[in-house]
């Protein structure tokens, strides 16, 4: 006998935590693309603020894809050794922080930095959302919408 209810028998009917990892996965994708573009508009600004030039202004973006791109497999094979959700949180709580660092940096390579970090972490988080979504929805009907689900959102972080 079970002294403590679960939470899903609190607060109601069961939900089913297949679509709470769907909400965290897609939100983490949508951080994915948001940043990789996003950038660009608070670029200018934050040139001003720190005295960098054009050519480093760019670089700004550049780290930032060069650690995604350059990182993405090993992100995969990382995953595959330690595990998804295990890769998953270290990508999340990364990203998180190097956004922030990002955010606050009172230099040119502090920010720089931070950007090759994003895209470092972006590198475990995005392998690791589709893998975990293609084992958390094995019923081909779920695992279509769910999969529509995380495209729509990517593809509006994207846009």
């Amino acid at each position: 006998m079970r002294s403590v209810p679960r939470l899903a028998e609190v607060d109601g009917p069961a939900v089913d935590r297949r679509w709470i990892t769907l909400a965290f996965v897609a939100l983490a994708q949508l951080m994915i693309a948001l940043d990789a573009t996003i950038v660009s508009i608070a670029l200018p600004s934050a040139q001003r603020a720190l005295g960098a030039s054009d050519a480093e202004r760019q670089w700004v973006i550049t780290a930032y894809t060069l650690a995604f791109a350059g990182l993405l497999l090993v992100g995969g094979r990382i995953a595959d050794s330690i595990g998804r959700k295990r890769t998953f949180v270290i990508g999340l709580a990364g990203f998180a922080l190097a956004s922030a660092i990002g955010g606050s940096a009172a230099s040119f390579l502090v920010l720089l930095a931070a950007r090759a970090a994003q895209g470092a972490f972006a590198a475990l988080l995005a392998p690791t959302a589709l893998s975990l979504l293609a084992v958390t929805f094995t019923q081909p009907r779920d695992r279509a919408r769910a999969f529509a689900v995380y495209g729509a959102i990517a593809g509006s972080g994207a846009a």
